[in-house]
Order: C-alpha cells, then structure tokens, then sequence
C-alpha cells in the first residue's frame, strides 16, 4: 500500500472536485488517497479519498486576519493538512520553526499533517543537502508528535515547478537519511512521501526506491486522467 497525495495548489472549482471524487469512488485500489484542495473546497472525504487542506495557521486564534486556524479546518470536514511546503517556504517565509507550529496545531485538532522538507539548489550546490534535510525533520516535528501520526513529504526545492526529477540515486539518499533521522527520534513509522514533478510515467518507478511510502503529486492531481493512472501505478 502506497500513500498518494494530490495538492491542488490555488486550482480547482467545487465541480472539479466533485467529479474527482465521484472517479476515485469507482476505483479499486490498496492505495490510501488524500487530496489537499484550497480552503474554500474544504468538506468532508469518503471511503474513497480524504480531503485536506494545504496549510494551517501557526496561530490558534485571534486577531489573525486572513488567517485559518486548524481547527476552522478540521470543523470544515478536512482529515489532513500540508505543512511547510515548499512554496510557503519560499512565499510565506516560514521557518522549521514555524512547520513546528503548524504541525502540532493539526495533531491537537486531530488533522493528520504532511510535514515537508527539503532543500534549495544552492542548498544542494553548497553540498548542504544532509543537513537541510536532517533539520527539516528535527525542527519540524512538533513536540506532540506521535509514532505514526504524521507524515514527511521530501521536496527537492530546486526540482519544483522546473520540470526536473531527481535522479533514482538522488531520491534514495534523500529519503535514507529521513529514514535515518526519524528512526533517531523514534517514529520509525511514519511514512516517507516524494513530491516534485511526478507524473504517470515516472510514479511506479519513483514509488519502487526503498523508503519511499507514496508521492506528492501538483498539477498531476487535477486531471483524472492523469491522476488516476498514478493512483493505479503501484498496489
């Protein structure tokens, strides 16, 4: 069983999601299915897949305009959130520190959080890849973390939205020293997703490297068409 996560990123209308819900609800598949859709498509999911959002506030409440708590989230129908992705990080500016919050804020409103991590190219040019990725996961996981009650997303910052998918041997080294780090704080089981350019074509062969639990799917995830046939690539 594989975890396949679509994130719609600021895409999508209710009629959207309705037909994709209603596709995947036809399907037969091992595979467990979320899909993270902006918040005004928030509602409850199905048998089928769960519906999460794409972040949460690191806030609880307050005078926070624009903000959206997770609990307004999980009070919506959602299941899970994204937290830290790339493009907050980039956008928003949030720091580990920051995912921290946000993350522990989802697991004390009973949403399930996909914690992302991963590095920038000059990141990965400056041969800092192991420890932007070692501290990604340390000071990202909140301290109410439990074993298996979260998820990590590996995010190749300099491969996003550049059409690039990394080498078999690159994700591998990525996702063994995730391993790694999460075996060294105990949360041996807590799934290990890749995110960056996956498509039908390359989605069995990413999802067959070792430590790889599923996949984080962008502009993949809005089409059935094209999302359906990554859900069915692997059982």
């Amino acid at each position: 069983m594989k975890i396949i996560v679509g994130n719609w990123k600021m895409n999508g209308t209710p009629e959207l999601l309705d037909e994709m819900i209603g596709a995947l609800g036809e399907l037969h598949t091992e595979n467990r299915v979320f899909l993270c859709v902006p918040y005004t498509m928030l509602r409850s999911g199905n048998v089928a897949v769960m519906i999460g959002a794409q972040n949460v506030s690191k806030y609880d409440s307050g005078a926070h305009t624009g903000e959206i708590s997770a609990e307004m989230v999980a009070a919506a129908g959602a299941s899970v959130t994204l937290v830290g992705h790339s493009e907050c990080r980039k956008e928003q500016q949030d720091t580990n520190a920051d995912v921290a919050k946000r993350a522990g804020l989802a697991i004390k409103n009973n949403l399930l959080p996909i914690i992302c991590v991963g590095e920038t190219a000059e990141e990965r040019d400056a041969g800092l890849t192991y420890k932007i990725i070692e501290q990604g996961v340390r000071e990202s996981v909140p301290a109410n973390a439990s074993n298996g009650g979260f998820i990590i997303a590996y995010e190749p910052r300099w491969a996003i939205g550049a059409g690039i998918t990394p080498t078999k041997e690159q994700i591998a080294e990525a996702h063994k020293i995730i391993r790694d780090v999460l075996n060294e704080m105990g949360f041996e089981e807590t799934p290990i997703l890749y995110g960056a350019s996956v498509t039908a074509a390359n989605s069995a062969d990413i999802m067959g490297i070792e430590n790889v639990d599923g996949v984080l799917v962008g502009g993949a995830s809005l089409k059935k068409d094209d999302f359906i046939p990554i859900i069915q690539s692997v059982k």
